[in-house]
């Protein structure tokens, strides 16, 4: 273990050397376009620079196509923020009494180690083992970090969500895939998948996430056929932390659906796929129509604007379907289906306690404002319905609870639960065609800061 006083020293060489890092030039020949400037991603900032040109939204979306399968088997208890240069110029951290810590030289070469791993990263940092996703704007692939450590607690494990920069250009998507990497950089949530880097070709933008192997939670309920009200709270109280947890932060994830919860080799939930989530204050909707139908709330569909109202429906649909096998609104027809979201009302199932019908009404209220979880309170409000009575919360957050189902998981490089259509595809990064503008994904580059650099005790 790492003591508290070394990490300080661990820190202190880090910051120092960092500010020698030199910056190549932008005619380097070397073929990629690495932005080592942001190397650590910009600072946090809050919800209201969602205004910014990036962040605006399209027009319309009708459907969504380009949700990916992929990544995270352990969840990491790092409380720190990402780096910044600026901020720790001239930093010299010193023990309680002020005397100035001194590194040994196994200190050092790890801090050396460490400053090498921010300074470039790249594809070739990652060995290829086979597809596990594919979507509009490309793939998803099961990847070995080359020269992983011991600080990598998953066999140097993850997935590499791979996306061609001229389809996001040309399919108007720029805003959403800096957005989906901006949001990945400001949360930590043992429910939600971890970015561990993000960087860029010329031709290509590049996630680095942790790998779930888990399958998708839905296909183990299409399996079995329905949960129980006892597995699906548990199931269901994950969710709502991750939920919660997103709109303290002011972020709406906006497509909530059954492909983009996973579960982790523990039996735990996931929630992926910030494709199309949005950093949206308390005072502020957005007007675009995004997400998948089935899950989509009212008042999207009917364009009055949206909030993190739309995603506690999202919750009561998946909640229902948990509890039914199916959403409760269905029809082959699109506009069928979305005047059955406006109109019907929900039925509910007979077999199902009056605590679960409570929570699902409360849930599926068709205006957003009556709807649980618009309060003041935001998710406790959930959180503190009689159906969650028997929850304890806090083991819920600590992963304390364990699930009762476990996947079927040999180990953190399985592929069993991806569909053989994906991983019997040949597991290369084709190349692409470079995009004539590049001034979109600048400031892409990110390193998720390391648990042993942590200043916390």
């Amino acid at each position: 273990m790492v003591s508290t006083a070394q990490k300080k020293t661990l820190h202190s060489i880090l910051a120092s050397k960092l500010n020698k890092l030199s910056i190549p030039s932008s005619t380097s020949n070397s073929g990629e376009d690495f932005d080592f400037s942001e190397v650590f991603g910009p600072q946090t900032s809050h919800p209201s620079s969602s205004s910014s040109p990036f962040l605006r939204d399209p027009e319309i979306i009708h459907s969504r196509s380009h949700s990916f399968v992929g990544p995270s088997p352990r969840f990491t208890t790092t409380t720190s923020l990402p780096l910044s240069i600026e901020r720790e110029t001239g930093l010299q951290s010193s023990d309680d009494e002020g005397e100035v810590l001194v590194a040994t030289d196994a200190d050092a070469d790890k801090a050396k180690s460490e400053e090498k791993e921010v300074s470039k990263m790249g594809p070739g940092d990652f060995e290829i083992l086979r597809v596990v996703g594919q979507g509009a704007f490309g793939k998803v692939f099961q990847v070995r970090k080359k020269g992983y450590s011991e600080i990598d607690d998953n066999d140097g494990i993850f997935a590499m969500k791979v996306m061609r920069k001229d389809t996001i250009i040309k399919k108007n998507h720029v805003d959403y895939m800096r957005a989906e990497r901006d949001i990945l950089t400001k949360v930590d949530h043992p429910f939600i998948v971890q970015l561990r880097y993000s960087f860029q070709t010329k031709s290509k933008l590049y996630l680095i996430l942790d790998f779930i192997n888990g399958g998708h939670l839905f296909y183990h309920l299409y399996r079995q056929g329905i949960f129980s009200e006892d597995q699906a709270r548990v199931y269901t109280a994950e969710i709502v932390s991750a939920v919660s947890h997103l709109h303290k932060r002011g972020i709406v994830h906006r497509d909530l659906k059954p492909e983009n919860i996973l579960m982790d080799i523990d039996g735990h939930v996931m929630l992926t796929d910030f494709g199309l989530a949005k950093e949206i204050d308390e005072s502020s909707r957005s007007n675009s129509m995004c997400g998948t139908t089935e899950y989509m709330a009212p008042e999207i569909l009917l364009s009055k604007g949206h909030n993190k109202d739309a995603d506690w429906w999202s919750v009561g649909i998946l909640l229902y379907e948990m509890l039914s096998g199916q959403p409760p609104f269905t029809h082959a027809n699109r506009q069928k289906l979305q005047q059955r979201i406006i109109q019907e009302k929900v039925k509910l199932q007979p077999y199902l306690t009056s605590e679960a019908h409570s929570l699902l009404k409360g849930l599926l209220q068709k205006e957003p404002a009556r709807r649980l979880g618009s309060g003041p309170t935001g998710g406790d409000e959930i959180k503190n319905h009689k159906w969650f009575k028997s929850v304890n919360w806090k083991k819920i957050e600590e992963r304390e609870l364990k699930p009762k189902f476990k996947p079927d998981v040999t180990g953190r490089d399985c592929t069993a639960n991806f569909d053989r259509c994906w991983t019997a595809m040949p597991a290369d990064d084709s190349p692409a065609p470079t995009p004539t503008s590049g001034e979109h994904f600048q400031g892409y580059t990110y390193v998720a800061p390391n648990p042993w650099l942590s200043t916390e005790p």
